[in-house]
């Protein structure tokens, strides 16, 4: 029996959907009101010689003015997490793979308006050129190829070579987008472009970039992975809970050069914090480049820039990105107007998303919309008639990710979110439309229109996410189409099976040889939802009004085709 824990691993930990699917919230129990008290309160649960543990630091006026590594990096060798301590930022990595193409561009060896195929010329042609600025913007409509190979069968601990990038974007048979027109959340985008630094300075990524970036910035604890094997002496190793609770460890993500894969500490993310106030490498145009928005097609404005992610916090302008790899938990803030930054870095999958933006209040709260923090609290929870929640309970669909649906309900007095192919989690009201999680920092506002009813929601986590409210009362399939619906289903771009079963009470269920079940619901007529690593299909029909096959997504990987044998 396949473990369904390590499939939960598989789509928190690498393919990052909107939510974390594991994540845990602490009160305080001590009185004491410093900064330093409210992260003592916040790592308790992570700080001992048998947990996975984590660093912490802060920069004001661009100094350090904290430093604090607590737990665990290492437990069959109790080896402690300290600020020098080598962990995985995953994705924190793309901010470094943005910065390495905009040198390139300065000594005028590339331009962002260059196609893709001046460099890798073996990618495929189609009928709109992609463009580097469009695979750092996360626009190019290029498949994701973590998730498409997840779709194809992959799971935990599966090598992957890098090559497979190219593969997967070579079997693609059309753009998922135009490009420059949706913002997709891609990885293959940043593996490609640490191919083209490759190619153009005939030198390999990891050596580029020790030589180019590292070194002069004294990070002289960073370098970027080849493989999950490589040897990093005293590096944190990543640990997730198994069966029973019990910590396991869990080998770094295979092919994640540029999109991830690069080792740091702490203490010299706070040197490459500092080259953002105090350029040492580069020059200032060139970060502030780094941190301006890219602009859809549509003129709207992206929250992403170089790699990095552009919002606000309490009123502070925030540039930012978080990270993760199989079990590592990455956080990296910066604070511009206050020559700031908060860097929070874990080997532990469950820990708290909510630690970094914490740790920012409580040592920022002066210059922040809020007041100091007052740790020995409980949350104050905004006084709420449940039962008005009934008019909200439903289900709500994300335009940006077709398929991804947030169910929201009550049981009594407690209130429920959940997305697509996730457990449920609790949430709280903070006023009559207003709503926030305690696992993750996201809060969901509700709209209503002029009538007073509920049309739309949007989620407010890393940016804001519209989705329109399902109105429709879920279909249930016929005789006629569940016979059309089950059957064998094949994809020839990720050479891969699925088949379709019913049960007795006309309930779909998909199965493939190695991964677990995936439970389908119907949303309406041939379109159904699933879980990871199948979010949403859609079956296709021909003029005769026969099923010939599906269109399956998964968020960052949308529309290959299963053809029914």
């Amino acid at each position: 029996m396949k473990n369904k824990k390590t499939n939960n691993l598989l789509s928190m930990g690498l393919l990052l959907t909107l939510l974390c699917l594991s994540a845990e919230t602490t009160h305080a129990t001590e009185t004491d009101h410093t900064p330093e008290g409210v992260i003592e309160v916040l790592i308790s649960e992570y700080d001992d010689n048998t947990s996975a543990g984590g660093a912490i630091l802060v920069m004001r006026d661009n100094e350090v003015i904290y430093s604090r590594g607590f737990g665990m990096a290492n437990l069959e060798y109790s080896m402690p997490f300290q600020e020098d301590t080598p962990t995985n930022i995953g994705s924190t990595s793309k901010q470094f793979t943005a910065f390495a193409i905009l040198l390139l561009e300065e000594e005028g060896q590339l331009s962002l308006e260059d196609d893709i195929r001046n460099y890798i010329p073996e990618l495929p042609v189609f009928e709109d050129t992609i463009r580097l600025r469009h695979l750092i913007a996360h626009t190019s409509g290029y498949r994701e190829f973590l998730n498409t190979l997840a779709m194809g069968g992959w799971r935990l601990g599966d090598h992957v070579a890098r090559e497979e990038v190219l593969t997967v974007l070579q079997r693609q048979p059309e753009l998922q987008n135009k490009p420059g027109e949706v913002f997709n959340y891609n990885n293959s985008g940043y593996a490609l472009l640490s191919m083209v630094v490759e190619r153009i300075t005939e030198t390999p990524f990891p050596d580029w970039m020790e030589t180019h970036v590292f070194k002069p910035l004294g990070m002289e604890h960073t370098l970027v992975i080849e493989n999950p094997g490589q040897i990093i002496p005293e590096r944190a190793f990543g640990y997730h809970k198994g069966e029973e609770d019990r910590l396991i460890g869990v080998l770094d993500l295979h092919a994640s050069m540029g999109a991830g894969g690069i080792y740091s500490t702490v203490a010299d993310l706070s040197r490459w914090a500092a080259n953002f106030y105090d350029p040492v490498i580069g020059n200032e145009a060139l970060i502030a480049r780094m941190q301006e928005n890219f602009v859809l097609n549509s003129g709207t404005k992206s929250m992403y820039a170089f790699g990095l992610m552009i919002t606000e916090l309490h009123g502070q302008h925030v540039v930012h990105h978080p990270g993760g790899d199989m079990a590592h938990r990455s956080h990296f803030m910066l604070f511009p107007d206050i020559q700031g930054m908060v860097t929070v870095q874990s080997n532990y999958a469950g820990f708290s998303g909510q630690v970094a933006q914490k740790v920012a209040e409580a040592f920022f709260h002066d210059v922040m919309d809020i007041e100091a923090p007052a740790m020995e609290e409980q949350e104050e929870y905004y006084l709420y008639d449940s039962e008005k929640f009934d008019e909200i309970a439903g289900r709500y669909e994300l335009e940006a990710m077709p398929g991804f649906v947030l169910e929201f309900s009550r049981e009594a007095d407690t209130l429920y979110a959940q997305a697509t192919g996730q457990p449920r989690f609790e949430i709280y009201a903070s006023s009559d439309s207003t709503f926030y999680m305690t696992v993750v920092d996201a809060s969901m506002t509700f709209h209503r229109d002029e009538d007073g009813e509920i049309y739309a929601m949007t989620l407010h986590q890393n940016g804001d996410h519209f989705a329109k409210r399902h109105t429709e009362p879920l279909w249930k399939p016929g005789e006629e189409d569940l016979a059309m619906y089950t059957g064998r289903f094949f994809s020839e771009e990720l050479e891969a099976f699925y088949t379709i079963v019913a049960d007795e009470e006309g309930e779909l269920t998909m199965q493939h040889r190695r991964l677990d079940d995936i439970t389908l619901k119907a949303e309406s007529k041939d379109n159904y939802t699933g879980s990871f690593p199948i979010m949403s299909l859609k079956f296709v029909r021909d003029n005769n009004d026969e099923v010939t096959g599906f269109d399956a997504s998964s968020g960052r990987a949308t529309g290959i085709f299963f053809e029914k044998l």
